[in-house]
């Protein structure tokens, strides 16, 4: 049985990893850069992996449609799939975990984001205090979080105040 389950597994792993086109960091982040400045947007940048709940729960929050719109009109977002498992290793952006590196996120922790300007400068992480804010859910994480986008956007009091209550919704139990 452990032989059938094995190799169900890697024929599962080959199989998966044919036909993926996983385009590079580099491709992604020009073409997010190249968006940002016919639009005159920031561009945030969004690292999550697909084993990760939390990066989840901050996908959820981000395009819920009682804010999503207040990202939309200020940022172009985008994701690098970076510290996949194993098996979803075929997932990962290549170049991803550099990028990651660049901004010092590889022990960060997931999700971690950066907002940088339409030339790549950075403009704001989600580290607070040397640690990673992750998914923003607490009063003090979601305070810090919308700092950042007051630094990084034009979004108005009524919508950091939308972004704030929505965010308070991933609080933990």
């Amino acid at each position: 049985m452990k032989k059938i389950f094995l190799f169900a597994l890697i024929f599962f792993s080959i199989f998966k990893s044919f036909g993926q086109n996983v385009p590079t960091a580099e491709s992604i982040l020009s073409a997010a850069y190249k968006q940002a400045t016919a639009e005159n947007k920031n561009v945030f940048v969004l690292f999550h992996a697909s084993w990760c709940g939390w990066c989840k729960k901050m996908d959820a929050a981000m395009n819920d449609v009682t804010i999503k719109k207040y990202f939309d009109e200020n940022y172009i977002t985008v994701h690098l799939t970076v510290q996949e498992n194993p098996i979803n290793k075929n997932m990962e952006n290549p170049g991803g975990a550099d990028f990651l590196k660049k901004f010092k996120g590889e022990e960060a922790g997931l999700p971690f984001f950066v907002v940088l300007d339409k030339k790549g400068k950075l403009l704001g992480d989600s580290f607070v205090n040397n640690e990673n804010l992750g998914c923003p859910a607490s009063e003090s994480e979601v305070a810090s979080f919308i700092v950042l986008l007051k630094k990084s956007s034009k979004i108005n009091e009524a919508g950091l105040s939308a972004i704030s209550k929505r965010f308070l919704l991933n609080k933990p139990q």
